[in-house]
């Protein structure tokens, strides 16, 4: 799979991104949202998931991942993103969020997106609103942060865009 924003082009994680990946998750401006990494990250640790790596002027700039709930009742998509910290507030999170959108919604049938930022996560709050995604709720004590040691809070977000009615 590839998708292509103005920017930015998302390609399927292959094994040869694995490296600067790990060496951006582990970044302190990345890693300190992230908690800590699986073993087997990211090829390997969530199989459900579909994972895109983010290249901006052809170098690997972050990976973006998708999962689908494919109950008919309770259909919808899952996404989680990080950036190289370098090139935050330089528009690539928003192409990117904008491409996997329209991929999502468009190509993938879903009518409704969710994602959960920490509430603390400012940027990435920003981000997901830029995106069009509304507040929901917080979740407590929803995601265990082995690193920290401590269960954390997260923000629902979720976009919805309901199919015209026929008739």
């Amino acid at each position: 799979m590839e998708l292509r924003g103005k920017h930015v082009i998302l390609r399927e994680l292959e094994p040869t991104h694995v490296g600067p990946l790990l060496a951006i998750v582990a970044k302190p401006e990345v890693a300190g949202w992230w908690g800590s990494i699986p073993e087997g990250f990211p090829l390997e640790d969530e199989p459900e998931a579909t994972r895109l790596t983010i290249f901006a002027n052809d170098e690997i700039a972050g990976m973006i991942q998708f999962t689908e709930e494919s109950d008919p009742d309770y259909r919808h998509a899952w996404i989680d993103i990080f950036l190289d910290p370098a090139l935050h507030h330089r528009g690539v999170g928003v192409d990117t969020g904008t491409t996997l959108k329209r991929h999502l919604l468009e190509q993938r049938g879903h009518h409704r997106i969710t994602t959960d930022p920490a509430p603390d996560n400012l940027a990435a709050i920003r981000l997901c609103e830029k995106l069009g995604f509304r507040r929901v709720g917080v979740m407590h004590a929803c995601w265990r942060d082995s690193a920290q040691g401590s269960w954390r809070d997260s923000l629902l977000m979720e976009l919805v865009k309901l199919p015209a009615l026929e008739g």
